[in-house]
């Protein structure tokens, strides 16, 4: 008696119609189409949480910045900005965070500039190394001794010297007898009377001792530009004229909170004028309310329903925002479009041009803004600090990276993802199982039915034998 065998390859079962003519893998599929319903709907709800996360963390970030701006507002000077204008293009000016209004006016002697001396013309520095010391104008020396005599040597010893001046060779004609000549450009690194400096043939003790040779006093060697400072002239021509010197072309004490860079000298006295500016102040109190809407809009976009019809059926099709039914974001917007439109010591902020709509968005006016600012400085100041400080507040409840509202729904929903994600890996695991369990089980069929068939071919043969 003779039976069929069934084959498997790599543990997967070639049982397919061997003797039922069955497709057992369409079949299988099928049956483990079924099984894996309970996992596809867990991997949907991962979809779907993790989009409420994303939406969770976009919102957040747009209350992290309107608190980000609503600390910056609630200072108690921070409609204090300030401008500066120059009556000469020669001078440009510049505010800081110590400015306040004013005018001053000045003459400019000079600009500063960086020492720049020449050495004589030479083919090489010396027959061999020997050292050379930097003696800048406050007496400190450096001495260095370069690797040879050459000239591309002494270069590099004094560029990397440390004392702030540096060496480059430059091409000087040539000798009688053709050897090519060249000249060392020794260049402070600074500007200022406190860069100048001089380069000795020597050491420092030879240079104290007098015994050393000053390469910018050789014949031939010369300095083409003086170190010197920048210099200033205050109510020049009275008694109370007054100098001031900067090593640079850049004046940072002239007045607090002021920077000012001069470019070339002045005959005529040069007026920098600081101002509030009005612009800017106008621009934190309009930034808060940019920042409030910015978190409506997304919240009411994220809260609709958006209603699509197929072309193809003519059916409509009704999807809800991904936000819409969520208590946390809905309390937080409820709070904050609650700060910002209450009252600041019993003044509205529609005051200073901050208003709320029907709709729960907010409003700017820069006219109402600008007429309360030149009206009553301080007291649009108090209301807008007052204000930003409540908003801000709010805020970073909201929003703080540890303890926020929404901070804490977000983990908690991270938490439920990653829950869903280890049941969706115990289901593969499962329905693996399941799936080998099912091969198993149509192989043994057919094995089952093979051994059918032969033992009905034997009977028969054995029934005809037997007749005959």
């Amino acid at each position: 008696m003779t039976t069929s065998s069934v084959s498997s390859t790599s543990g997967n079962f070639a049982i397919d119609g061997l003797v039922s003519g069955l497709d057992t893998t369409s079949l299988i599929n099928s049956l483990m189409s079924i099984e894996t319903v309970p996992q596809t709907l867990l991997k949907n709800k991962v979809t779907t949480t993790n989009s409420f996360i994303s939406s969770l963390q976009t919102i957040n970030s747009l209350v992290q910045t309107l608190a980000t701006k609503a600390t910056a507002a609630a200072k108690a000077s921070s409609l204090d900005v300030f401008s500066a204008t120059s009556s000469n293009a020669a001078v440009t000016v510049a505010t800081g965070a110590n400015a306040s209004a004013g005018s001053l006016s000045f003459t400019v002697a000079s600009t500063a500039a960086a020492q720049v001396g020449v050495t004589a013309a030479m083919s090489t520095w010396s027959a061999d190394a020997q050292p050379i010391t930097i003696t800048k104008a406050d007496g400190t020396t450096t001495t260095v001794t370069p690797k040879s005599g050459s000239l591309d040597d002494v270069a590099s010893a004094i560029t990397k010297s440390g004392a702030g001046v540096t060496a480059t060779k430059v091409a000087a004609g040539t000798d009688t007898d053709g050897t090519k000549l060249y000249r060392l450009q020794l260049t402070s690194t600074t500007t200022g009377a406190a860069g100048a400096f001089t380069i000795s043939r020597g050491t420092a003790d030879d240079v104290a001792a007098g015994t050393a040779t000053n390469v910018l006093t050789e014949i031939g060697a010369a300095v083409v530009t003086q170190a010197s400072d920048a210099s200033v002239t205050l109510w020049a021509g009275t008694a109370a004229a007054q100098t001031v010197t900067s090593a640079s072309n850049t004046f940072t004490d002239l007045v607090p909170g002021l920077t000012v860079t001069v470019t070339k000298p002045t005959t005529d006295p040069v007026t920098v004028t600081v101002a509030q500016d009005t612009t800017q102040a106008q621009a934190v109190a309009s930034g808060l309310v940019d920042a409030m809407n910015a978190i409506t809009s997304y919240y009411n976009s994220n809260t609709s329903l958006t209603s699509t019809t197929s072309a193809t059926t003519g059916t409509t099709t009704t999807t809800a925002g991904v936000l819409l039914g969520d208590a946390t974001t809905r309390d937080a917007v409820q709070r904050l479009t609650s700060t910002m439109s209450a009252p600041v010591n019993g003044k509205s902020p529609s005051s200073i041009g901050i208003s709320i709509t029907k709709d729960g968005d907010f409003t700017f006016d820069a006219d109402a803004f600008q007429k309360a600012l030149a009206t009553d400085p301080q007291g649009t100041q108090d209301i807008l600090s007052g204000l930003a400080t409540t908003v801000g507040s709010a805020a970073t409840a909201i929003s703080d990276k540890y303890t926020g509202s929404i901070t804490t729904a977000i983990t908690g929903q991270q938490s439920v993802v990653k829950d869903l994600n280890d049941q969706i890996d115990r289901w593969t695991d499962r329905l693996a199982s399941r799936k080998s369990a099912l091969q198993t089980q149509y192989a043994a069929l057919e094995t089952s039915l093979s051994k059918l068939q032969s033992q009905s071919s034997w009977l028969t043969s054995q029934l005809a034998s037997t007749s005959s």
